[in-house]
């Protein structure tokens, strides 16, 4: 699909996207948790229904209800024969899917398609033969098989590449039901989201570990939470922070909107936006769960995206438009995503007269002129075809985006909110 979007004023009020992060967490956690779990207003994204339908190849029923809530029935993982489950694009799927399957005493193949073939999966090489538990992957690359059952024991996890790896670790430990073990983790990233995994486990009744320094966790015989023995819970998916920040910033860089359920208390990494954008000067105002963003006169900001490395295609798109020089570090998050996403930024919005620079670990972007128009390639990445259709809104020859379908992945309805939002869409197959 090919998107052209022009320079556009945008006005109205749209609904956040439902969190994938949450969705899928929730659903592993469903699995896990066993008896019946109501998932109110729930995601739609691929990466959404792709996690709905492992768990039903690990033992859940998935019942879609009348008022668009999904109901989950569960007796814990049920495996009785081979599998093979498909994660698409998904690494959030495969990284927590792998270690619950691992569980398991038959093999299940864990494979995907597109990028996901081309994102290392050393860590379930290195792990779980050590907790008895076999792997055979094609030389540190899907397709993966694993045999268990992987049986918990003190060990030492590697968290510098991405801590989804130790959220399908701690579901496992916790589902295993042993206790008085303890997961040591180095270099740990993403650190909010693990504590999104944990709050889900503990709202699902699942053990949740004690947590030290976001370097030890540790089961208990105390670990297990007080709602554990709850046959029936329901669960609202909250709006998603990483899809809501593209139109946060193009609020900020044309027009006025509202984006409407937005929880202020979420654990979500990318909530983050919002001290970029106060911190560049947009002007923004919060009401319940809606924040009120308003076009002003933007100046250069630096930030961290070590912990939300998502944000990247918002804040460069963002940054094209902040008078001077912006800094974003944590660069080295962005190689194994869709695309890699450092390269793939320079090289796209390089096309519309933005200047990109890596500099040591950091990208620096160069801002305050006018964007061009021209053609762009989203290189079946989601938030790169965002990223660019935000910057398109302040173009001054409008830009034609390919392979634009991308954002059916996490945001399927993107082009339809803008469009809520009165920007100039046009979508060609």
């Amino acid at each position: 699909m090919i998107a052209t979007l022009r320079s556009s004023s945008l006005q109205g009020a749209v609904l956040a996207p439902r969190s994938k992060s949450v969705m899928q967490r929730a659903s592993a956690a469903a699995l896990l948790a066993g008896g019946e779990t109501i998932l109110e207003t729930p995601g739609n994204s691929q990466d959404d229904l792709i996690a709905l339908a492992i768990i039903q190849q690990l033992g859940a029923t998935v019942q879609k209800m009348e008022e668009g809530a999904i109901k989950i029935i569960s007796k814990g993982l049920c495996v009785n024969e081979p599998l093979v489950l498909e994660c698409g694009e998904s690494g959030l799927s495969c990284r927590l899917f792998t270690s619950i399957a691992a569980l398991t005493s038959y093999p299940v193949t864990i494979t995907g398609s597109g990028s996901l073939l081309q994102r290392p999966q050393h860590f379930f090489s290195k792990v779980f033969p050590q907790l008895n538990a076999q792997v055979i992957t094609e030389n540190g690359f899907l397709p993966l098989q694993v045999k268990g059952p992987l049986t918990p024991r003190d060990i030492m996890v590697d968290g510098s590449i991405s801590s989804q790896y130790l959220s399908g670790l701690l579901m496992a430990y916790s589902a295993s039901g042993i206790s008085n073990v303890t997961i040591t983790v180095d270099q740990l990233v993403s650190k909010p989201y693990v504590d999104l995994t944990l709050a889900i486990m503990q709202k699902f009744g699942l053990r949740t570990p004690v947590q030290i320094d976001y370097s030890t966790y540790r089961f208990t015989q105390e670990s297990i939470a007080a709602s554990s023995l709850l046959a029936k819970r329901n669960f609202k998916i909250e709006g998603d922070w990483s899809g809501a920040a593209f139109l946060l910033v193009a609020g900020a860089l044309t027009g006025r909107v509202q984006i409407k359920g937005l929880s202020q208390q979420s654990l979500q990494a990318d909530k983050k936006i919002v001290d970029v954008l106060q911190q560049a000067g947009a002007n923004l105002k919060f009401n319940d769960d809606s924040i009120f963003v308003q076009s002003a006169p933007l100046h250069a900001f630096t930030f961290d995206a070590t912990d939300s490395p998502d944000l990247f295609p918002p804040l460069i798109a963002l940054a094209s438009f902040c008078q001077g020089e912006s800094r974003i570090s944590g660069a080295e998050r962005l190689q194994f995503k869709e695309s890699n996403r450092a390269i793939t930024l320079i090289e796209e919005f390089s096309k519309l007269g933005v200047f990109i620079r890596e500099d040591a670990g950091s990208l620096v972007i160069q801002g305050g002129s006018a964007i061009k128009g021209g053609t762009v390639k989203a290189h079946d990445d989601h938030r790169i075809a965002m990223a660019l259709a935000v910057a398109a809104l302040r173009s001054t020859e409008g830009i034609r985006i390919e392979q634009a379908d991308s954002v059916r992945k996490s945001y399927p309805d993107f082009f339809k909110d803008l469009a809520e939002l009165h920007a100039s869409v046009s979508l060609t197959n």
